[in-house]
Parts: C-alpha cells; sequence; structure tokens
C-alpha cells in the first residue's frame, strides 16, 4: 500500500493485519482520486472509518489543506498516526477515536470532501449519511465505498443522486453537493 502522487508520492504506508481492516486497492483509490481531483485544492477531507489513513493521507498529497482521520479503534489510529508522520503530513491532521455516528453527532466542523470506507456488509452508510450531509459543504462530495451488492440511499439532503462505479466485488457511490459552485 502506497500514496499515488502529489507531496508524498511513493511513500510505502502501513496497516493493522487483520479481517478489521481492508485496505482499498490502488486500482480503487486510484479510480476515486480521479473522480475527486478537481475537488481537493485545498478541501477540509474527512477519513471516516479511517483504517490506515491511506484515503485522506493520499488526499492531503494531492493538495488537501486539512484531514480528520475518524475511526473507533485505537490500534487503527496509531497506524494513521504513524503513516501521518511517515509521509510529513500530520501538521495538516487531526486524529480522533470516536464511532462514525458518535463523531457526527458531537462534531462542529464542515468538511468538502468525505471519504467513507466502512466494515462492509455492516448497513452502517444508510444510518449515518444523512447526518454527514449536514456536515458537508453545499458543493462537497461524498465518497463511499461499499460491497457491490450493498445499498445506498438514492438521495441525501442537498446532494444529487449518486453516481455508481463498480470495480468487480467493490462499488464507489459519489453524492455532490447541489450548491452553486459544484464541479459535477
Amino acid at each position: 500500500m502506497r500514496v499515488i502522487t502529489g507531496s508524498a508520492r511513493g511513500m510505502r504506508l502501513t496497516a493493522p493485519e487483520g479481517m478489521d481492516v481492508r485496505p482499498t486497492t490502488d486500482k480503487v483509490k486510484e479510480s476515486i482520486f480521479n473522480i475527486i481531483q478537481f475537488d481537493l485544492a485545498d478541501a477540509e477531507v474527512l477519513d471516516l472509518f479511517a483504517g490506515s489513513g491511506q484515503l485522506g493521507i493520499e488526499a492531503l498529497s494531492r493538495g488537501a489543506s486539512r484531514g480528520t482521520f475518524v475511526d473507533s479503534s485505537e490500534r487503527s489510529l496509531r497506524f494513521v498516526r504513524e503513516n501521518l508522520k511517515k509521509t510529513r503530513l500530520e501538521d495538516r491532521a487531526a486524529v480522533r477515536k470516536s464511532d462514525a455516528r458518535q463523531f457526527l453527532s458531537t462534531t462542529r466542523d464542515t468538511f468538502h470532501v468525505a471519504l467513507l470506507d466502512p466494515p462492509y456488509r455492516k448497513q452502517i452508510l444508510p444510518a449515518i449519511l444523512p447526518s454527514l450531509a449536514n456536515h458537508m459543504d453545499s458543493d462537497g462530495v461524498i465518497v463511499c465505498e461499499t460491497a457491490s451488492e450493498e445499498e445506498l440511499p438514492s438521495k441525501l439532503p442537498g446532494f444529487s443522486a449518486p453516481r455508481e462505479y463498480r470495480y468487480g466485488k467493490i462499488k464507489l457511490t459519489v453524492y455532490r453537493g447541489e450548491g452553486e459552485s459544484n464541479n459535477g
């Protein structure tokens, strides 16, 4: 697992071993960042279900101004901190130990890009996406990685109908804010 491009290009990242963390493949990660490449400049990014932090680190490496990394596992967050230090991006990052629902109910932050890669087949996203929409810029973008058979809401408050991209057993669902400066 490595950073694909930007200031930390080529740096190897580490992740916890086992079934709790399933790192995004390079092919899917590259697709995500091709889709949102014009949304990243100076963006506030949320890496919810951070795992190793690879998605948020890729966003920071590509020009996002700040990243917030949230995970309920202290073990995963140790890897996030280590990877941020290794890539020299820790000064632009905040790391929070919290489950997604609790974080969204207590944070006052607003984000332009949200990257969500929760455990597959647990139906977590349908429950939290409406709350997340309240913490997004009006022209923001939400990217969800799920198993291909998982269904997500067809509408979120203030967001257009999602676009779906399939990569074998993986599906990316992208919601775009309906704000005036929408890139989508």
